[in-house]
This record gives C-alpha cells, sequence and structure tokens, in this order.
C-alpha cells in the first residue's frame, strides 16, 4: 500500500485505527491465537521497572501493554498510556474502569514523533506493533530514548519483514489472505487488514531495526524472535 506523502500515511493510520478499535483486542487475539498476551508479558519482564518506577506505553491503543506492567508489578510507580488515535484510547479507559489499578495510570494524546514529555522521565519506553506505522523511524526512535532515562529500557515489539524461508512465505500466505478475511468478517474493515501485512513488507529486519535503535543512542541492542520468527522483541539500554 503505498502513500504519496506521509502526511498521508499519518492520516491513514490514524482513521483506520480509529475504525477497528472496537474489534482490535478481539483480533489480536484470534490472529495470534492468544500469545499477544505472552508477548507482551516478556516485554514487561525485559523492560526491568523498578519499584516505583515509570513507563511509557506509546501507542497504547487500548493500554494492552499498560495493564500488563501494573498486573506484574504492583509497586509500580506510574503508567502513561499515550497513543495519537483516541477512540482506540476511548477503549482503553472503559477497561481501565474494571481494574483495582486504574488510579496509577493516566492517558495522553501524543505522537510519538513530537513527545509531550520531559527529557528522561521514564524508566522504560515501550511500544507494540507502533513502529510499522511511523511515517519517520529515527525520529520516533530518538524522541523514545529522549524521554527515557539513562540507564532505562526502550522495547519495541512489532512484526518485521518476513524471512525468506519456509516460514517467512507461510506466514505470508496467512499474513495476506486470513488475517484480511478474518478482519472483514469480525471488524467489517477488511482494508485495514490488508494495511497490516502490506505495512510489514516494507519494514526493516530485525538485525536493520537494531542498527537504527543504535543509532537513536541505544546500546546493548538485542531482539527476542518469537511465533515462528514472525515476530520480534527488541530491547536497547539509553
Amino acid at each position: 500500500m503505498a502513500f504519496s506523502s506521509p502526511a498521508e500515511k499519518k492520516q491513514y493510520v490514524n482513521t483506520m485505527f480509529a475504525r477497528i478499535a472496537h474489534r482490535y483486542d478481539l483480533m489480536n487475539r484470534i490472529m495470534t491465537g492468544g500469545q499477544d498476551i505472552r508477548w507482551r508479558k516478556l516485554l514487561v519482564e525485559q523492560a526491568q521497572l523498578p519499584p516505583g518506577g515509570r513507563l511509557l506505553d506509546i501507542a497504547t491503543g487500548t493500554g494492552d501493554i499498560a495493564f500488563a506492567a501494573l498486573k506484574q508489578h504492583p509497586e509500580l510507580g506510574y503508567v502513561v498510556g499515550a497513543d495519537f488515535t483516541l477512540p482506540m484510547m476511548g477503549v482503553g479507559q472503559q477497561r481501565q474502569q474494571k481494574v483495582s489499578f486504574s488510579s496509577r495510570m493516566s492517558w495522553s494524546g501524543a505522537d510519538t514523533l513530537h513527545l509531550p514529555f520531559p527529557h528522561n522521565t521514564f524508566d522504560a519506553v515501550a511500544s507494540g506493533f507502533l513502529m510499522r506505522n511511523v511515517t519517520h523511524l529515527f525520529q520516533a526512535l530518538a524522541e523514545q530514548t529522549r524521554v527515557c532515562k539513562a540507564g532505562g529500557r526502550v522495547l519495541v515489539l512489532d512484526v518485521p519483514r518476513p524471512a525468506d524461508n519456509l516460514f517467512g512465505r507461510l506466514f505470508r500466505v496467512y499474513f495476506h489472505y486470513v488475517v484480511p478475511f478474518l478482519g472483514g468478517l469480525i471488524s467489517g474493515q477488511r482494508d485495514a487488514y490488508c494495511y497490516l501485512p502490506a505495512s510489514a513488507e516494507v519494514f526493516l529486519r530485525p538485525e536493520e531495526l537494531k542498527a537504527e535503535m543504535e543509532k537513536a543512542g541505544l546500546h546493548e541492542v538485542r531482539y527476542t524472535m518469537l511465533m515462528f520468527n514472525t515476530v520480534a522483541l527488541h530491547v536497547g539500554v539509553k
């Protein structure tokens, strides 16, 4: 899927996620067989958040990473869920009303390219399935690094460009044909679930994203491959 300008892509991504907000969580569980819950749990573990620490969940969507962090770390100080697609956060705010730790979480309308937070604010900055959608990858990483404390971690969970091997070819079949069918059936927005696999095809390979994170000022960058090497969790230290 091609866009004529970064502004056009940004607008499309914003309205697309707004349209699927009401079925986003359900589709994630179905597409991944529930494995996305385990991936977010692993992300929170690798964030190594200190007692009383602060986490920024950027592109929080409905708040999955934020809620996982608060559940896994009862001693966590504060979590900010930030996104520029307000209807997604609206769904998350409805979920927040049903949990006991809601007082330790706030929401912010924010774009990862221009984060409205001071330098060195958070002990960890995490994103789930964001980076394929940004219009300027390096700027997004630089901003996330800026608001992270020295010694803190920046974590990126996303779908890299599929490998040119058997699993990669099988994943392409699933991602390009099965996912759009299910997405159209469940959400009524088939085009949104055609965009998602298309965005992976033009994204970076895991080693390329590692290099970009290092350019943004992170060190000790490593990544873990998940779900038959079709999903990557990157972690870098500021």
